[in-house]
């Protein structure tokens, strides 16, 4: 069964994690939505052009199994100020759903709007030392109940399959790995 995923994306956001998240969750069969908090067309961090499915304000009463974040300055910024967003991340948390972020926005947007309270995560260095609970900033990849955070770009694909096993299981996450030639 598809799981529908919500990518938010800004100016700003970082090339590679906004394309690994979306390919790696797309593989396994997710429906991916990328909406953006600014307009339909954005310039990522590294100068790609990337176009949205839509707003995100087109997006609010939508349910997703996963809202991720990728990373990115200024576009964590960005998404820490969507109130939209906000409140829709807020929503998922208190329904226990996924909801995932990766280098700057664990810190720049999670954090930021206590949605990292009694959870274990890491972020971009820098980022990650500014975290209240450092147990596990230095790990590549940390869940921690309905969270889940990453450190950077080199950490995307291996964030993404992460993202799979928690929406589809290890075996889904394994054959997208090998298929992908990652193991």
């Amino acid at each position: 069964m598809a799981k529908n995923v919500l990518v938010p994306i800004a100016d700003g956001s970082e090339d590679i994690e906004t394309a690994s998240i979306v390919d790696v969750l797309s593989r396994a069969g997710a429906t991916v939505t990328v909406a953006s908090v600014c307009a339909l067309q954005i310039t990522a961090s590294n100068g790609l052009k990337l176009i949205a499915d839509q707003l995100i304000s087109e997006c609010v009463n939508n349910s997703y199994d996963l809202i991720v974040l990728p990373g990115g300055m200024p576009g964590a910024e960005h998404l820490r100020d969507s109130k939209e967003l906000v409140k829709m991340l807020k929503r998922q948390q208190e329904e226990g759903k996924l909801y995932a972020a990766i280098c700057a926005s664990p810190f720049v947007v999670l954090h930021h709007h206590g949605l990292l309270a009694d959870r274990k995560a890491t972020a971009y260095p820098g980022f990650a030392e500014q975290l209240e609970n450092s147990d596990s900033i230095d790990s590549r990849v940390v869940v921690d109940k309905n969270c889940i955070t990453s450190r950077g770009p080199g950490t995307a694909v291996e964030f993404a399959l992460k993202l799979v096993e928690e929406l589809y299981g290890e075996q889904k996450a394994k054959e997208i790995a090998e298929a992908m030639l990652v193991i």
